[in-house]
């Protein structure tokens, strides 16, 4: 790779051996894909929560020293803290939890505890180069802002904070950007639970992560969240980092801006393979747990969650996971309240799946758990977890009943 005068200094350790450390670990991502050179960031989001770090990786955030050079946030976190005794999380990656928020704090990073920061801390621009590494914020940053980054890896997105660059590798290049797929929907799906649907198969229909689906066929815009829920299953269905929605989508004006109009229509994306798509999540009706969960919640799902529990009194436990920003505002217009109040719980700065969730199951005794996100379903069964797919409407009144409608 050809570095200029700050990376030759950074790699002959003059900027100190963390910085020498992490710059030697991004050149060798960037030998390994091909990288000519290094682009500078603005930005960087590092995957904070325990279950990924494990021991090794906190041991070696601990091992660190230095400050990051950009600003630097981090993903959810595994717990929060003033819910453990709900949550009956094990007591050593509670342990582990605030040895790595402590790490972080010492090297500079901010402890965000975020998948949802381009709605909360700072979205990206257009043509910004970035390095995150959560898959949700990857692909809304990339599709919806414009911005450029592909998924960082943990020690990668350090290293980015740290270095303030990146291999300048896949998403950002012009040319890796361009659609390799185009596919055609014939319905404007109406619920987030059907935006992820819709995110579920077109995922699955591109298939891997240099795939860069445009579709086309979308009668109005979709807001910012349905474009979360759209984008977020579609990365955990397909690894997919980028798409275009004709018209819509900031580098896909046109079709022909991203090389649509040579590609033919590989594929009409109708209601019944939306319906079949959460058919397939739909194997049972009892259900235990409710969660609203990956991504974090919105203030205005949060608004339309507690509309829906006003009144109500639930037989199963509900969790609504948001952000630490957003959670003080719910506070304040008394959201949370309408919601605890129904025998619900607003937890704050944690993702589900990320927060021992195979550990929580067993010591709750947890099977069948409904939600709206299709992409937690998708990951859950790998936790043991019956995952079923409803909307926030059927969710709640399963909360309510113990089933589903």
């Amino acid at each position: 790779m050809r570095l200029n005068d700050l990376e030759r200094a950074m790699l002959a350790g003059e900027m100190g051996a963390a910085l020498r450390a992490a710059i030697e670990h991004q050149i060798g991502v960037g030998e390994f894909f091909g990288a000519a050179d290094f682009v500078p960031v603005t930005q960087a989001h590092i995957m904070a929560d325990t279950e990924s770090l494990g021991v090794a990786g906190v041991e070696w955030l601990e091992s660190l020293e230095g400050q990051v050079r950009i600003p630097t946030i981090t993903d959810p976190r595994g717990t929060d803290f003033a819910k453990l005794e709900l949550l009956k999380q094990p007591e050593a990656g509670v342990a582990l939890e605030r040895r790595a928020i402590e790490s972080f704090r010492r090297l500079g990073v901010m402890l965000t505890d975020t998948c949802i920061n381009y709605q909360t801390i700072q979205a990206p621009a257009r043509g910004e180069h970035v390095a995150f590494g959560d898959t949700g914020v990857v692909i809304y940053a990339n599709s919806v802002c414009g911005a450029r980054s592909n998924y960082e890896g943990g020690p990668s997105a350090v290293a980015a904070g740290l270095t303030g660059r990146t291999p300048r590798y896949g998403f950002h290049l012009t040319e890796n950007r361009r659609a390799t797929l185009r596919a055609r929907v014939d319905c404007q799906p109406q619920t987030l639970n059907e935006w992820g649907a819709l995110g579920a198969v077109i995922g699955r229909l591109a298939g891997h992560y240099w795939a860069v689906p445009l579709v086309e066929g979308l009668e109005s815009v979709p807001g910012s969240d349905a474009l979360k829920h759209f984008g977020a299953a579609m990365a955990s269905f397909g690894s997919i980092a980028l798409y275009h929605l004709a018209g819509i989508t900031p580098e896909a004006v046109r079709i022909a801006d991203v090389g649509g109009d040579r590609l033919p229509v590989c594929k009409t994306v109708s209601r019944d393979d939306i319906a079949a798509l959460q058919a397939g999540y739909a194997a049972e009706r009892e259900v235990d747990v409710v969660v609203f969960s990956a991504p974090q919640l919105s203030l205005y799902e949060l608004r339309e969650l507690a509309a829906l529990c006003d009144g109500r009194r639930f037989v199963k436990p509900l969790l609504a996971v948001t952000s630490p920003q957003i959670k003080p505002d719910a506070d304040r217009f008394g959201l949370t309240r309408k919601i605890e109040e129904a025998g619900g719980h607003v937890l704050a700065g944690m993702c589900f799946y990320q927060s021992y969730a195979r550990e929580i199951a067993e010591a709750n005794g947890w099977k069948r758990l409904a939600t709206n996100s299709a992409k937690l379903v998708n990951i859950l069964g790998g936790y043991g977890y019956v995952p079923l797919l409803a909307s926030m409407e059927r969710c709640v009144e399963a909360a309510q009943t113990g089933r589903l409608p």
